[in-house]
């Protein structure tokens, strides 16, 4: 009988990613609570002074990182990290549209459709199979799209359940780009994303950026704290979790989101958004779920030494 090869300081790797991921979701997911506590800023205002912060902090990350070298990391990510960037600014400039003209529900519960349009591009335009469960996954998921979509014209705001749709494809365009470039450090294009959203928001504003010292306050902690960190700890988890895990913790913004809104803002949602949220966020649950245990079944099959 073969011995079999036991990885003795995986375990510690895992729990420290799984903490790392956690970490990342809770705070992310207080997002909807301080664009609630926005006191005059308008959409295009809350990208500008957010998207300033996070430039800041993206670069001190980057100069951390790669010191004199920092300037050819930036220029080696080329026209895939442009496009890329490109991609994130649109979904950004979506995203505040939907939250700020729908419940934060809609938007969270929209959005957590991510992982299987990304799935649906990946085979599209990168070949990528889909299995079984991700195509059952995917009908159950447009079903809660289309439940939350046809509230919208029973009085709710189709503009911003709308702009949530564009939003997932924003992203999810972003994550093919990503994924078709594995082996550039896409890092950079987060200056390209957030300069877009600087620039569109200052021209189309005309330059009026105006906003209360206490608005500026929570655009920078969103900025630095739940986008910047979050995308840190995302980055680390991702090196030592699959990519199921990454997104079965990641759901966890989708669902308790609108719970923190409720119990510190008091804004409340329909039950048909909640009927449509949770056969979303359930149908990227079970997916991710049987990802993970299809993962580990492979892990648990003893590898014999020296075998190839």
């Amino acid at each position: 009988m073969s011995e079999t090869i036991i990885n003795t300081g995986a375990a510690p790797r895992r729990g420290y990613a799984l903490g790392m991921v956690l970490m990342g979701s809770v705070a992310i997911s207080f997002a909807g609570v301080l664009v609630r506590m926005i006191e005059t800023a308008d959409a295009l205002q809350i990208n500008f002074y957010r998207a300033v912060a996070q430039m800041g902090f993206v670069l001190l990350v980057l100069v951390v990182q790669h010191r004199s070298n920092v300037l050819s990391k930036i220029m080696a990510v080329g026209l895939p990290g442009v496009f890329g960037g490109l991609a994130l600014a649109g979904a950004s400039i979506c995203y505040m549209e939907s939250i700020t003209t729908t419940t934060v529900a809609n938007t969270l519960f929209l959005l957590s459709a991510i992982p299987l349009v990304t799935a649906l591009l990946a085979r599209l335009f990168l070949g990528e199979r889909l299995q079984r469960a991700t195509l059952i996954a995917m009908g159950v998921a447009a079903s809660g799209i289309l439940v939350m979509l046809g509230e919208s014209f029973g009085g709710g705001s189709l503009y911003g359940n709308v702009m949530g749709l564009v939003t997932v494809f924003g992203f999810s365009t972003f994550a093919v780009i990503v994924r078709k470039h594995r082996d550039l450090d896409m890092m950079p294009s987060l200056l390209v994303s957030t300069a877009a959203l600087i620039i569109v928001a200052y021209i189309v504003k005309g330059g009026d950026m105006a906003v209360s010292g206490h608005d500026i306050v929570i655009c920078a902690v969103w900025g630095v704290f739940l986008i910047g960190l979050a995308n840190w700890t995302f980055i680390i988890a991702s090196r030592h979790l699959e990519a199921a895990e990454v997104t079965f913790f990641m759901l966890l913004e989708f669902a308790v989101g609108p719970l923190w809104v409720w119990l510190i803002i008091g804004e409340t949602t329909t039950v048909w958004t909640l009927v449509g949220g949770a056969l979303v966020i359930g149908s990227v649950s079970v997916r991710a779920a049987l990802q993970i245990h299809q993962g580990h079944r492979a892990r648990r099959r003893p590898m014999p030494i020296g075998s190839p």
